[in-house]
């Protein structure tokens, strides 16, 4: 066992001569070395309280920004666990005689070049049937480092931190950069730096005795200050106002000094539109109404950026659009003829309509669904209807027909007289016994008698058929005996000048 030992002794004693060989490096030596490699990071909140006879574990998590493969190590490991250096998992069950608090225990993770590590923490072991004095909440720290900087200018970040327990709170930070000064009482790191380059791995945590939380490591990229630069200037005011269903469009105008090539970017723009980064155009058409709020529109030279003020653009509810009606109404119709108008409509937004008239012929009807005018016109109605007006609306708006006449004029009429043989016996030879009258039928078309006049008077075989109109007019006669008709006599026809 003692040779063991002194194995082991060597062993980390020859470890500690390559490091110290490591920091006799040339200062161009060690230049080059820290450029050419980015540290890894490890961040994780270990548990600082186990019950005897329970399991602790805790993995951090490691990452190298090169890809490098890592590995892990551990300072104060204690008796009860065990620990993996290529997980960097910290684990075991502690007995009764571990009851406790641990040493100083650090994590650290390498990509066999460089170096992070974990703050350091205690763990502390407690009986089964002991309650600890107080529950200790770790404590809370916030916030967004700025990870870049320029040579030259001031560089300032303060941490927000706080206490569920109200325990006084210190801060810790490592890899602090050589140009920056930290508090540990506030936590702000600042400094002016004075050299270009990348300072990795940067860590900040909060401590409040007993438990430590950490930022996420970050890398602060130190540039030198831009050649003499003129931003870029941008105007133009936008509509903040648009109905839904309208097309919106707004495009800047920009320029640079320098004649640096631009480009653009927009910060909340409305999921309908569509941006141009090239020309800063905003453009499209809303669907629905809403208000788009904090739109802004920047441009950039690639080194200065100059945005509009920010601006709101409201969307109203589509405006409503009038009606269309048309049609051509006849304005003349003879007495007794049919006189029928169906004006045709529609609306653009889809909405119902209802139809209206002004100055309706006293013969005429109108339908207030479809907005059609129709009559028939007599003898008493000759004359000329002025003004007529037929309208249509949607509830909202409405649209007119242009104003017309009707003129009702009454045409020379004309006259036929019809003759028959009055039937005796029906069309099986039997006598006639119950004739009852006639009916006589008539129209301009032989196949097509449309109009009828009833005789109920058996003894009248003679009757003149009045009003007729200029035409070729055709008759027949039917016989009636009560409610049964005989068949058509021969057609017989007149022409009316």
């Amino acid at each position: 066992m003692t040779s063991l030992k002194r194995i082991c002794i060597a062993l980390n004693r020859w470890s500690l001569a390559l490091m110290a060989m490591t920091l006799v490096f040339s200062p161009y030596a060690e230049a080059a070395y820290r450029y050419s490699n980015q540290p890894p990071t490890i961040s994780g909140s270990p548990s600082l309280d186990v019950v005897v006879g329970s399991t602790y574990d805790f993995t951090p998590v490691a990452s190298d920004p090169e890809g490098k493969a890592l590995v892990f190590s551990i300072f104060g490991l204690p008796t009860w666990a065990r620990f993996d250096r290529y997980t960097g998992r910290l684990s075991g069950a502690p007995g009764v005689a571990h009851v406790g608090t641990s040493g100083r225990i650090v994590i650290a993770v390498s990509d066999k070049r460089k170096m992070a590590y974990l703050p350091e923490f205690r763990i502390t072991v407690r009986s089964a049937t002991v309650a600890p004095a107080t529950t200790n909440s770790a404590p809370q720290i916030a916030g967004s480092p700025s990870v870049t900087a320029t040579t030259g200018v001031a560089y300032a970040f303060q941490p927000t931190a706080s206490d569920a327990n109200g325990d006084a709170l210190t801060f810790g930070i490592a890899n602090l950069p050589a140009w920056a000064t930290f508090n540990r009482s506030t936590g702000l790191l600042s400094g002016t730096p004075t050299t270009a380059g990348t300072y990795s791995a940067i860590s900040i945590s909060a401590s409040d005795g007993t438990a430590v939380t950490s930022l996420a490591a970050f890398s602060i990229v130190v540039s030198a200050p831009a050649q003499q630069n003129a931003a870029p200037t941008i105007s133009g005011t936008p509509a903040i106002a648009v109905a839904s269903g309208t097309v919106f469009s707004f495009q800047p105008t920009a320029s640079d000094p320098d004649g640096n090539a631009l480009g653009f970017s927009i910060a909340n723009k409305p999921a309908w539109a569509s941006f141009s980064t090239t020309t800063g155009r905003l453009s499209g058409t809303p669907t629905a109404a809403a208000t788009h709020a904090g739109i802004a529109i920047s441009v950039s030279d690639g080194m200065v950026s100059t945005s509009l003020p920010a601006f709101t653009l409201t969307v109203s509810a589509p405006a409503n659009r009038a009606p269309a009606i048309s049609g051509a109404p006849a304005t003349s119709i003879n007495v007794g003829g049919t006189y029928a108008f169906l004006p045709v409509a529609s609306d653009a937004d889809g909405n119902a309509l209802t139809f209206s008239i002004a100055n309706k012929p006293s013969w005429a009807t109108f339908n207030a669904t479809n907005g059609r005018l129709t009559g028939t016109p007599t003898a008493a109605d000759v004359g000329t209807y002025p003004g007529i007006s037929v309208s249509v609306s949607d509830g909202a708006a409405s649209a007119t027909l242009g104003s017309f006449a009707i003129t009702v004029t009454q045409v020379s009429l004309g006259s036929a007289t019809l003759s028959w043989t009055p039937p005796t016996q029906n069309s099986d030879g039997t006598p006639l016994t119950n004739l009852s009258g006639y009916r006589i039928y008539y129209g301009t078309s032989s196949t097509n008698l449309t109009q009828s006049i009833s005789i109920n008077n058996i003894s009248v075989s003679t009757y003149v058929v009045e009003n007729l109109s200029a035409a070729t007019w055709y008759f027949a006669v039917k016989a009636v005996a009560n409610t049964v008709e005989s068949d058509f006599s021969n057609v017989a026809s007149k022409v009316v000048n």
